[in-house]
């Protein structure tokens, strides 16, 4: 997963639990120096996954102090080559220091392969915010969607899938359900919802003007649900939580093109606008699988990758908020696999 470079700046009063850390801590390299006005930066440089616990115990014992800051840096490379990465250990700021009290984990051996909780928030938190690039690119994939839906054309469709707006907002709902977030959620949800609609409306007109033939192959796959789309959206949801908390943009791609949620919205209002309202419903189920999934398998995922708050009282809220969101969304998606296997019962009969 590559280096992480963390500068932290702090007053000079915190030079001395510094040092000590310093001395504590083994990693590839470290550096210290004094700033004006009675300022002093650290910088290490650290393996990605070694990354996660140093973040951590540094937010816990020092970033709610006064003008202390952690900045988060993604080292492209290093000459020379570095072959061998040092251990790690815990923190230790020096007694005669005013620092926060709080709980040190102990360290395990094992390798942390995912990025650090800061770097992972920082990222979902800006793939779900609602501004005008976000809704330029809804509003150009729900177009190129319509596009490659009535062309029955699957290279424009997944031009459309790789676009992925709707995807962030639903990873955004998962970390704040796996974290107990309510600004995060409300976030998501708020982006979620006003996208679905856009996109929807948007749709619907599309479908009134142009009035699509639901006999179209590319709509009619979109209008058809099995069980196993949900095991494909389960599976891609799984994928594309761990792209995240890895840091390999990548990976997304493909996933997007997987559980894309915004091809099968479009059919379903492209069709309600034409009046296929049979054909619509089935468009309506399969977005409704994509989005529960999505959901889902990332509150596991995150929640299997290690994601939790630092304190104690968070981490029992944010259990109980996962607790329930995974009963939810198997609530959920239960009764959508009674609903699909009634459709498909009822179309072997006719």
């Amino acid at each position: 997963m590559g280096l992480r470079l963390i500068e932290f700046y702090g007053p000079h009063e915190l030079l001395p639990a510094l040092e000590n850390f310093l001395e504590e801590n083994e990693y590839i390299n470290t550096w210290k120096d004094s700033l004006h006005k009675g300022e002093i930066r650290l910088k290490i440089l650290v393996d990605t996954s070694e990354s996660v616990e140093l973040l951590d115990q540094l937010e816990k014992n020092f970033s709610a102090m006064k003008n202390v800051r952690i900045i988060i840096l993604k080292v492209e490379a290093v000459i020379p080559t570095l072959k061998k990465q040092k251990p790690k250990a815990e923190i230790k700021p020096a007694e005669t220091q005013e620092v926060l009290e709080s709980e040190i984990e102990e360290n395990s051996t094992e390798k942390i392969d995912r990025i650090s909780r800061v770097e992972l928030y920082t990222a979902v938190e800006e793939a779900a915010t609602f501004n005008n690039t976000w809704l330029t690119m809804l509003v150009l994939s729900t177009i190129v969607a319509f596009i490659g839906l009535l062309r029955n054309n699957v290279a424009v469709i997944i031009g459309a899938m790789v676009i992925a707006p709707l995807l962030g907002p639903n990873v955004g709902l998962a970390l704040a359900t796996t974290l107990a977030d309510s600004k995060l959620a409300k976030k998501s949800v708020k982006t979620l919802l006003t996208g679905i609609i856009i996109a929807s409306v948007f749709a619907i007109s599309l479908g009134l003007f142009f009035n699509p033939d639901p006999s179209i192959a590319e709509i009619k796959a979109r209008t058809q649900v099995s069980i196993s789309d949900i095991v494909l959206a389960l599976a891609s949801g799984c994928a594309g939580v761990l792209a995240f908390t890895t840091g390999a943009s990548s990976v997304l791609i493909g996933v997007m093109v997987a559980v894309a949620m915004l091809p099968p919205l479009v059919t379903m209002g492209m069709l309600l606008g034409s009046g296929s309202l049979s054909a619509s419903f089935g468009a309506a189920m399969l977005f409704a699988v994509n989005l529960i999934a999505l959901n889902l398998a990332g509150v596991v995922t995150f929640h299997i990758k290690g994601i939790k708050p630092l304190s104690w009282w968070e981490k029992d809220k944010a259990h109980k908020a996962w607790r329930n969101a995974i009963i939810l969304w198997s609530i959920l998606l239960i009764i959508l696999i009674g609903i699909i296997s009634l459709m498909n019962y009822l179309n072997m009969l006719a």
